[in-house]
């Protein structure tokens, strides 16, 4: 590892070794028919070539030589070689051979990971002193040492650059300029001080704002930018607009006067078809989340307490939930925009042939939108089905494609462990464990989180399995359980990289500081209420006060029937669930779980419904439009680049025997 401050070293013999080597290991290459000897200008050839001249040179040109062969050896990821021959430049230098040195040093340190050290040495160097190429070299250092960390520091290096670069990489510029930007919080935007003369920052910061103020409503965004372009005619991304922001430009509505829904209307899914149908229906008729309606009929269960049990359209088993209604009124509740009710529905069934052939006839029938499919293995099918319909998928398949007509809604556990790894991520958590069911289920829900855990910035995500019922119960005796687990193995997501004098640097996961006393800070349990009735005791008999970690369910523990020893039982436990189902409009709620007796894996999907509507009427919105939101009977609904719908779940938390909304 380079230090930020070269001095020499006390291995003396090791040096001119380890330089005889590099000039020996030196030979004849093909370079440039004009070869630089300018330390300030491009180095295009090998370094080989630079160490033969090296060898050869007289005594002025050996410096720059060897400064230029340094540059090559980090370009090809000769890290050590650079390294030892850059601690060699012991002799007395001119100006500008000491601020290549310098810039090299930074350089090579952002290439060895030193960011530290790196973004102090870049801090030491005076830009005046540079040429344009050293200039961007700086830039592109000063962006890879800030690990893709938001800060006007970074905004600023992006700024500089940008007129520096070639024409053919400026867009790639603006497109991380704007990028940057979006990573500022709204407190950071408040805080932000730059000088009067920073014009291009200035407006930068003021298309910000156009986008933030303006961005669910894509007319008037587009009036904003257009606006923004008068009144900022010289700022680079007047000329070339960001890319995300030119799709808002060339924003089209799609058409969604003949909707075709897909279900299956026969066989086993036909129960999980007819809820999604019955919200689909009851939405295009003008119900929403927040819309009052009547109270429902009255039960002879005042507990309203059923032990329905059924899949759900994932495999999964939700079992009832007693309802809440203290925990919002629907004057809280999130608003949902108005829909149009003008549209035209027939519903196809994709249970009795196969999806090509309805598609066609869907088509062929004045379709303009398909809701639908439903089942997995037709969504598969998508893939190898050209179409010119928009369509909104029901469900997804393992790895989506991004195809300009195709978004994916499913409600998945995935969904659900990916909003936990979010939630838990805000919460400042930092050292999860995952008690999950055994086999494929719940390794699917461990490879969502910590995939999600891992692009929030987390490193190590614990699984621990969880068995039946009953081996749980002879676990209460055998020590309860152990906050240890085994690493989940999840694909790292794709890091951001940077280019530093022609060397591609990939940008490493953030350093995340240990939990307090090294130990597990959040558990995320996925279990049925009866399993969380045996975990969270153990859990608390075998962690003390002081170490005690932060306790997260997902929605398959809440069920109705839970009475107030159940809720003790569980103090400061938070969990999730769909707004329908957390008290967001009470009556909604009754309403709807009454006609589905309670069984709360098909008011899920009765939800669904409601917002399949309402995303079938936005589809141009989530397609095209990066950023864009709608408050749904899910959750906050978002979409991925590849149009898969996100959603944020309501999370609810057990206080004192209550059941209150996490602050």
């Amino acid at each position: 590892m380079l230090s930020s401050t070269f001095m020499s070293i006390k291995t003396g013999r090791l040096i001119p070794v380890v330089l005889a080597a590099l000039l020996l290991a030196g030979c004849p290459s093909q370079a440039p028919q004009t070869p630089p000897t300018n330390i300030q200008g491009e180095a295009s050839a090998n370094s080989d070539y630079y160490l033969q001249q090296l060898q050869q040179s007289s005594d002025d040109n050996k410096a720059d030589w060897q400064l230029l062969a340094i540059r090559a050896l980090i370009r090809e990821g000769q890290l050590p070689q650079a390294s030892a021959l850059l601690n060699t430049l012991l002799q007395d230098m001119n100006s500008q051979q000491l601020v290549e040195r310098q810039l090299l040093i930074a350089e090579l340190q952002v290439a060895e990971k030193n960011y530290g050290a790196a973004r102090d040495s870049l801090n030491s160097i005076d830009s005046k002193a540079l040429s344009s190429n050293q200039l961007v070299r700086l830039y592109q250092a000063q962006i890879a040492a800030s690990q893709g960390q938001v800060s006007l520091s970074l905004i600023r290096a992006y700024i500089a650059l940008e007129p520096l670069l070639a024409i053919n990489v400026q867009q790639d510029n603006l497109d991380q300029t704007w990028q940057a930007l979006l990573g500022l919080t709204p407190e950071e935007m408040n805080s932000l001080v730059i000088n009067a003369d920073e014009n291009v920052l200035q407006g930068w910061l003021d298309l910000l704002r156009v986008y933030q103020d303006n961005k669910q409503d894509p007319d008037l965004l587009k009036a904003g930018i257009k606006d923004w372009q008068n009144r900022y005619p010289q700022n680079p991304a007047a000329k070339n607009l960001p890319s995300q922001l030119n799709q808002v430009s060339n924003f089209s509505q799609a058409s969604t006067s003949h909707i075709a829904l897909l279900l299956p209307l026969n066989g086993q899914a036909k129960v999980f078809a007819d809820a999604i149908q019955q919200g689909f229906t009851a939405a295009q008729n003008g119900l929403v989340l927040n819309t009052p309606v009547q109270p429902p009929p009255p039960t002879n269960n005042p507990d309203q307490a059923t032990t329905a049990a059924a899949p759900d359209a994932n495999g999964a088993v939700s079992t009832s939930a007693n309802i809440v209604t203290e925990l919002a009124t629907p004057s809280t509740a999130p608003v949902m925009p108005t829909q149009p009710v003008n549209a035209q529905v027939k519903v196809y069934d994709t249970s009795s042939q196969p999806l090509p052939e309805l598609l066609a006839q869907a088509q062929q029938e004045g379709a303009t939108l398909v809701v639908g499919p439903l089942l997995k293995a037709n969504v598969d099918q998508l893939a190898t089905t050209p179409t010119t319909l928009n369509v909104l998928a029901l469900n997804q398949p393992e790895q989506p494609q991004d195809s300009p007509n195709i978004c994916y809604f499913a409600l998945s556990p995935e969904d659900e462990a990916r909003d936990a790894a979010r939630h838990i991520w805000e919460q400042q958590k930092r050292q999860p464990l995952l008690l999950l069911p055994r086999g494929a289920f719940g390794d699917r829900i461990a490879r969502a989180f910590t995939e999600e855990w891992q692009t929030q910035g987390g490193q190590t995500v614990l699984q621990q399995s969880i068995d039946s019922t009953s081996d749980l119960r002879r676990m209460v005796n055998g020590g309860g359980i152990r906050m240890t687990g085994t690493p989940v193995t999840a694909s790292a997501p794709a890091q951001q990289s940077v280019t530093i004098a022609g060397l591609t640097i990939p940008a490493p996961p953030s350093d995340i500081p240990a939990a307090t006393g090294g130990g597990i800070d959040a558990v995320y349990i996925v279990a049925t209420q009866d399993q969380l009735t045996l975990i969270k005791p153990m859990i608390d008999m075998t962690t003390s006060s002081r170490s005690k970690p932060a306790l997260f369910a997902s929605s398959r523990s809440y069920q109705a029937g839970a009475g107030p020893d159940f809720r003790l039982e569980m103090e400061g436990l938070q969990f999730s669930d769909i707004p329908l189902l957390a008290g967001t409009n009470p009556q909604l709620q009754q309403q709807v779980s009454a006609q589905f007796r309670n069984d709360y894996s098909l008011v899920r999907l009765y939800a669904m419904g409601m917002d399949a509507w309402t995303l079938a009427n936005h589809f141009a919105e989530m397609r095209q439009l990066p950023g864009f939101q709608v408050s749904g009977a899910t959750g906050l609904l978002s979409s991925s680049p590849n149009c898969v719908i996100t959603r944020k779940l309501t999370w609810l938390q057990y206080h004192q025997g209550m059941v209150v909304p996490v602050s």
